[in-house]
């Protein structure tokens, strides 16, 4: 191949663990050259609703609208059970306090807002904002509450922060499926013979993270918000797990829902489209 195929991934330390491998030459790749691009995810989001990225990770929100396009992996992604988005405020509230206030979010398009809305109406009053943003946002008053992702559930409460709703507790409550966060898309004119190259691919980048835990440290730490070791092991801990390598089948019936749920909002658009290789 000629030219390199583009990679989005967030600069997440579960992100930098799973794709390190896969970006520094330690993953036979023949003849495919990667050339990878680190950015929050909803900036990801954007990039891939522009058609800018070959593969990417995005949130599954972003995927319901990305279908006719991009096709989803079943390795790579984030998805799993107490792993959801927090809404948080600056003193003890309940989300009936919250109707018609302004509530800070991590981007239009993430899973976090997805829930928000899928939670029930009156939550439309939104300040967007990039993920590291929102705790400060409200602690400066500048919103109500803020939903926060990433290793922000790990250090709300030291900013004196209370939680109003576990996200992913929600859904798992009401659906009984682990909570799908973020997906590997593949744009899919690269075609299936290639497409299922790089999701073995990935699987073994996996897959060699887990058997050298240590060696993609500094990697992660040049690129995580949070140095402390104990929260970038967390972070990993949390969001990298089984479903990661694969998806399974109840990983496709959590994906498949809530997509269902979104359409039937009308929060995203119908596709006719299948939603992964085969």
């Amino acid at each position: 191949m000629s030219s390199p195929l583009s990679l989005g991934y967030s600069p997440c330390p579960n992100d930098t663990f799973i794709f390190y491998a896969l970006t520094h030459g330690r993953i036979a790749l023949p003849g495919i050259r990667i050339s990878e691009r680190l950015a929050d995810v909803e900036t990801l989001n954007q990039l891939a609703l522009a058609g800018v990225l070959d593969l990417t990770k995005v949130s599954y929100h972003a995927f319901g609208h990305l279908r006719d396009e991009y096709l989803l992996l079943r390795s790579g992604g984030a998805l799993g059970r107490g792993c959801g988005p927090l809404v948080v405020a600056p003193q003890a509230l309940a989300m009936a306090d919250l109707k018609g206030r302004r509530i800070a979010i991590p981007g239009r398009l993430t899973t976090a807002n997805l829930l928000l809305q899928l939670y029930g109406e009156g939550f439309e009053e939104l300040l967007i904002l990039p993920f590291e943003q929102v705790m400060p946002a409200v602690l400066r008053g500048e919103a109500a509450a803020g939903v926060i992702i990433h290793e922000s559930r790990f250090t709300f409460h030291q900013l004196g922060l209370h939680q109003v709703l576990d996200l992913g507790a929600w859904w798992e409550a009401e659906t009984g499926l682990p909570i799908p966060l973020g997906g590997i898309l593949a744009r899919r004119e690269l075609g299936p013979e290639l497409i299922q190259q790089l999701e073995g691919a990935l699987t073994a980048s996996i897959d060699y993270a887990y058997a050298h835990p240590m060696e993609p440290r500094s990697y992660i730490k040049r690129h995580s918000q949070e140095l402390a070791d104990a929260v970038i092991d967390q972070h990993i801990d949390l969001y990298v797990n089984d479903f990661s390598r694969t998806l399974g089948p109840e990983g496709e019936r959590a994906v498949t829902e809530l997509l269902r749920r979104a359409e039937a909002r009308g929060i995203i658009p119908t596709s006719p489209q299948s939603l992964f290789c085969n």
